[in-house]
């Protein structure tokens, strides 16, 4: 993988933050920093199935060609969500199609202490929204 600045740089500011109610809050002025999609993005075809809380993502090739360089935004109506979509946009977005196939979140979800004090449901969240991100980065390499 070429870049990993903005994958390290989120796991040395969760490095600091000691107990899990200061991690949540980071998580949430990530979600809070997150710019939201209009109205007219919010449909079935950028909604992200899965998930508890409603989700929205959207891809947007920066380069073509074989594998192509693919950032993504998104948007939920939950505010803790927006958070972990934050960290999603963050560990996927501005990569190449097979850097985000190569790519294994759960290794960065479990650096940032994620994965054990997240409910079930959000989790399951979480991995449908990488789901989401690994599917379209396939089919950008496909085409």
């Amino acid at each position: 993988m070429s870049d990993t600045s903005a994958i390290d740089g989120l796991i040395d500011d969760f490095s600091y933050l000691e107990d899990w109610e200061d991690r949540y809050a980071h998580v949430l002025e990530l979600g809070k920093s997150l710019a939201p999609l209009n109205e007219a993005e919010h449909n079935t075809e950028s909604h992200v199935e899965g998930c508890v809380s409603r989700v929205w993502l959207i891809k947007e090739p920066q380069s073509q060609g074989d594998d192509p360089v693919l950032s993504f935004r998104g948007d939920s109506d939950s505010l803790i969500v927006k958070g972990l979509i934050a960290i999603v946009l963050m560990v996927f977005s501005n990569r190449s199609a097979s850097e985000i196939l190569e790519l294994n979140a759960q290794e960065v979800f479990d650096a940032l202490g994620l994965n054990q004090h997240l409910t079930q449901q959000r989790a399951n969240g979480l991995a449908a929204m990488v789901r989401r991100i690994k599917a379209e980065a396939a089919a950008a390499q496909s085409s």
